[in-house]
């Protein structure tokens, strides 16, 4: 549809234009008004833009000074309440070019089953531009005899529009692109550290606990790399080939006034659409009291999914979004900010809702991996959303994200709280029948092993507060130079300090179980063991330092001295002379030989009781094993082998010596070697002599 040639001015306007400056000056006031009037005439009819009249009225004013004052009755100049963007009202279009349009309007609102964008793109430049002539009719309407004209136009207007919203609407819905949920979630998931090891936690562990530890955190953990990592990658919403048409849409439907039913469309397609993408990332729309119901195996199921989930959302769905609503609503910045929040708003308000959910839900432990998770994918993702949302609607967003940030943090620091009371009130009474490491011991460790994954968060968390927490009870044994250590903590230093605190405690406890003070001893051994070496080999070494450790090694040193000193004093006894001690050869034989011989049959019913229960406890670490089976060693058959060698003889030369003498220093040797392995050795090591 071409634009009819602009109208020439009357003749006689002409004539009196042509006329001279000084015939005009000549001719007194009338044929001034005569010439000023032809003037604007001409720069009204001839003029399509600002640009063009300026020109026109510098030609004229070459002819007269006085033309130069056109400007300021054709174009005022914008009142302050207007903008500096506001623009002075287009000339109306020739009355047939308005006829015309009309008729194209008409008949194809008399076809509400056709689609004009559908069709070529000829039908789809001829629509347009009679919808733009059709606004520029209703926009230029000034004054009561242009009233009626424009009244006209709007009628016009309004069924154009009316076809605009659809052809909008189904343009966004056909070329909306389908989510690639599998696509997206491998491209997180490439961009993630490896998982941890699951925690090693028996089922034995305490299941009548309130708040049982009882299978542990999963400690698979995104951890995101530095910097954002879809920069290079384009996640197109919309088909770039309907951008334009959309855009065309929009500019004409914010120029003819309907912004409002705009926006409307704009958002209320989008926001179902990202409504979908939720639903195929996984994330539902769930109330608080549908999370506190859930059992925890779906429940850290869900929550996996909406750490995913966040982070697919805001760097693919909600940046591309963004740049939708940028290219598409470029005619209007409020506009295009109006309608991201809005059309983004449910999508949001759905992820904070389940993130509300889980920060009111019960303190149990095995959930602090999860929110920790949780906690850090919003707090990384918080910085982008503020690049994403303006104005103040953006900035309510932005509040409530970071209302939902605190909360999570405050879940955490509750858990971790609720994790220190459960291991202080455990209290399984059932012992471990070979000395072995405990359950809770295995489960605690690999637990504050998975926290130190998040020792940066943490720190943050707990801050300075924990330092008054930590428990100082062995502040006070070690002086000042205890109260400097826990001081050159970080947070999760102190907190993780308090926290084995609490396990060695009940782990004393739970040694008193055992009636056999030398059991207990191994018992002690084995677990403060296990609990350095998995402080040495982890970070837990670097947070809480040497220092620490070799506390803990004094610890294991003390109570293998004390094993030693509970299982072997009675036994090393009786290798020992007695108040009258006897020399080889010397005094009554018959008196020797009935003593030494007392002393042999003593020692072998001692050992022999040692070896049938000791063989059964067991020390898994083979180092440790090893060193007791040495330092035994070390303390038995020496004084055994001089025992032997001093009154051997005695016992060796009557009848029935091997009821005496029943171990050779080898067959002892070799007894030895089967304590601590957890089962019954060998039936009999000794060689008869």
């Amino acid at each position: 549809m071409s634009a009819p040639p602009a109208p020439h001015p009357p003749p006689e306007e002409l004539e009196v234009a042509e006329e001279p400056p000084a015939a005009a000056e000549a001719g007194g006031g009338v044929g001034n008004d005569k010439v000023l009037a032809a003037a604007q005439h001409i720069v009204k009819s001839l003029a399509t833009s600002k640009n063009a009249a300026d020109d026109m009225i510098r030609i004229l004013s070459g002819f007269d000074h006085r033309f130069s004052s056109i400007t300021a009755d054709l174009f005022p100049s914008p009142s302050p309440s207007s903008g500096a963007g506001s623009t002075p009202p287009p000339p109306p279009p020739p009355r047939g070019e308005f006829e015309a349009a009309e008729r194209l309007i008409r008949q194809w609102d008399a076809t509400p089953e056709l689609l004009v964008f559908e069709g070529p793109e000829g039908d789809v430049a001829d629509y347009l531009e009679a919808v733009d002539v059709a606004v520029d009719q209703l926009l230029s309407g000034v004054g009561a005899a242009a009233a009626a004209e424009a009244e006209a136009a709007g009628v016009v207007v309004q069924l154009a529009m009316a076809r605009m919203e659809e052809e909008l609407r189904h343009l966004m819905v056909r070329h909306a692109v389908p989510l690639d949920a599998s696509g997206l979630f491998c491209s997180l998931r490439r961009l993630s550290l490896e998982s941890m090891d699951d925690l090693d936690a028996s089922s034995e562990f305490d299941p009548t606990t309130p708040h049982s530890l009882e299978g542990g955190p999963d400690t698979a953990r995104s951890a995101s790399l530095a910097g954002n990592p879809f920069d290079d990658q384009v996640f197109d919403l919309v088909r770039p080939e309907a951008i334009d048409d959309l855009r065309s849409i929009a500019q004409r439907m914010d120029r003819a006034g309907y912004a409002s039913e705009l926006e409307q469309v704009y958002c209320g397609v989008r926001r179902d659409l990202l409504d979908e993408c939720l639903a195929v990332l996984g994330v539902e729309r769930l109330s608080i009291d549908e999370v506190q119901r859930m059992e925890w195996k779906l429940l850290n199921d869900k929550m996996k999914k909406w750490v995913h989930g966040v982070k697919t959302v805001v760097r693919s769905l909600l940046t591309g979004e963004r740049r939708i609503c940028d290219q598409v609503l470029a005619v209007s910045d409020e506009l295009r900010d109006e309608c991201f929040v809005e059309s983004t708003k449910g999508c949001i308000m759905q992820i904070l809702n389940f993130g509300d959910a889980v920060a009111v839900c019960s303190r149990s432990p095995e959930k602090l991996s999860r929110i920790l998770d949780m906690y850090e994918a919003l707090a990384e993702v918080i910085p982008e959303l503020k690049e994403l949302f303006f104005g103040n609607s953006g900035n309510d967003v932005i509040c409530d994200l970071e209302g939902v940030l605190e909360r999570l943090g405050d879940a955490v620091k509750g858990t971790l709280l609720e994790f220190g009371k459960v291991l202080q009130q455990e209290s399984s009474r059932r012992p471990m029948m070979a000395g072995e490491i405990h359950p809770m011991t295995r489960y605690v460790m690999n637990y504050l092993r998975l926290l130190v994954v998040y020792s940066d968060t943490l720190d943050k968390l707990l801050g300075d507060d924990s330092a008054g927490d930590v428990d100082h009870s062995d502040t006070h044994r070690g002086g000042d130079d205890e109260e400097e250590y826990l001081e050159s903590l970080s947070p999760l230093g102190r907190h993780l300090v308090k926290l084995i605190s609490y396990l060695e405690a009940n782990l004393e406890e739970k040694s008193k179980l055992y009636e056999d003070g030398a059991l207990q001893c191994i018992f002690s051994m084995n677990n403060i063991l296990y609990i350095v070496q998995k402080v040495k080999d982890s970070e837990l070494g670097r947070i809480l330092g040497d220092h620490w450790i070799r506390r803990r090694r004094g610890k294991i040193r003390q109570n293998s001295k004390n094993y030693l000193r509970i299982s072997w004093t009675k036994v090393l006894s009786f290798l020992k002379d007695d108040a009258h001690g006897s020399r080889r050869g010397s005094g009554s034989g018959s008196g020797n030989s009935s003593r030494i011989k007392e002393k042999f049959k003593n020692f072998n019913l001692a050992f022999d009781e040692i070896y049938r229960s000791q063989t059964l406890w067991k020390v898994p670490d083979p180092q440790l094993r090893e060193e007791l089976k040495i330092s035994i060693s070390e303390n038995v058959i020496p004084a055994y082998r001089a025992f032997l060698g001093r009154y051997g003889s005695l016992v060796d030369s009557g009848r029935n010596s091997g009821r005496y003498i029943k171990y050779t220093p080898e067959d002892l040797e070799n007894q030895l070697s089967d304590l601590f392995e957890g089962s019954l050795g060998p039936a009999n090591h000794s060689r008869r002599r």
